[in-house]
């Protein structure tokens, strides 16, 4: 096996630096709530994902006991640089919430003035707050005041597509002491519907002399390439596209370096992918939990599968998700697992390349 397939190298001429963390390529895992938990950081970090967030937590004190926000700040033996995102739209419970993370074990600060969710918008968080720029003016610098940690700040092009002011916030961004900016090409209003749009990416990377990383529909290892080119982003950063392909920041990585694609994963190694995927889950979150959670998961994999192998069948697929998800432990649900990729999978070649072992 060469094992340089799965160092992923520097995708942009320079690798964004955060502070004082030098991130090993611009390749980033966005945080999705429910989502990108530190089992799922884990396993993309093993497929070349230079940087990744933990999934945004609420800067309102009273909701650190739940046992949700247990699971969501446990970044016991994470690599490093940790990153938490914080939600919230008062400037000093964002700041006291950023010195609590800090002393939780956060390495940088995320503050999330991107997410379109309206339970999130009505309560004036998220990407309501671009409407407001003076209150996201007193949030950044609260935040970055109270820290001695890099703060970053992720967001999206405005709050609609006639009201776009991104550029602005760019600048107040920078001003305030921001390490780096996550930019999504959508605004509040578009939510995830439609196409992103680059064009205010690259406004606001001329803008401002901060690392910028772009964000929004990047799914492939060409989008990322002409992402890069069209915005002049210092890095990319993939959210719902690595759900059910982790292993797409490896492909991004090696088309970078080599011109080419790696040969894609046989079933037989998705199957190793999923397995060890499911397996931190029961392990991080207990059985009961891990079980449920893996059901959400394996949707995203077998979206992917039946894209990837047209020989499957539709039904064949839905037959098993609808058995892995009525399957009520994780025994069972290794189980269905093992004897539907069993009977579909072609035999492997010895030239196949091989999936890294997850730790």
């Amino acid at each position: 096996m060469n094992a340089s397939l799965f160092v992923a190298p520097a995708i942009t001429g320079t690798t964004p630096v955060i502070g004082a963390h030098h991130i090993s390529n611009g390749l980033a895992l966005a945080p999705m709530a429910g989502l990108t938990d530190k089992p799922f950081r884990a396993l993309c970090r093993r497929w070349g994902a230079g940087y990744a967030v933990a999934e945004m937590t609420s800067a309102q004190p009273h909701l650190r006991r739940s046992q949700k926000s247990q699971w969501r700040t446990d970044y016991r033996g994470e690599s490093a640089p940790i990153a938490v995102q914080l939600l919230g739209n008062d400037p000093a419970q964002m700041a006291e919430a950023a010195r609590h993370s800090v002393d939780s074990g956060a390495h940088i600060i995320d503050i999330n003035m991107g997410c379109p969710a309206k339970k999130v918008c009505n309560a004036s968080a998220g990407s309501a707050l671009l409407a407001d720029e003076a209150r996201v003016a007193h949030i950044l610098n609260a935040v970055v005041r109270a820290v001695e940690v890099p703060v970053t700040l992720k967001f999206r092009t405005g709050v609609s597509p006639t009201m776009r002011n991104a550029v602005r916030i760019a600048r107040l961004a920078e001003e305030a002491g921001i390490a780096m900016l996550a930019l999504h090409g959508r605004t509040r209003a578009c939510a995830f519907s439609g196409s992103a749009e680059y064009e205010t990416i690259a406004a606001v990377k001329r803008a401002v002399r901060i690392p910028v990383l772009a964000n929004g529909d990047i799914d492939s290892p060409h989008k990322a390439r002409r992402v890069l080119c069209d915005t002049g982003a210092d890095g990319v950063m993939i959210g719902r596209a690595a759900l059910g392909q982790p292993w797409l920041f490896r492909d991004i990585a090696h088309f970078a370096a080599h011109g080419v694609l790696p040969l894609p994963l046989t079933l037989e190694e998705r199957l190793a992918v999923i397995d060890a995927h499911f397996t931190a889950l029961y392990e991080f979150y207990g059985e009961a939990s891990g079980v449920r959670i893996a059901r959400k998961h394996l949707g995203y994999y077998l979206r992917h599968v039946l894209r990837d192998f047209p020989f499957l069948k539709n039904n064949e697929v839905e037959n098993l998700r609808q058995r892995f998800n009525i399957a009520e432990s994780a025994a069972a649900q290794r189980a269905t697992l093992h004897c539907f990729f069993d009977a579909v999978s072609p035999v492997v070649s010895d030239d196949t390349v091989p999936y890294p072992k997850v730790a």
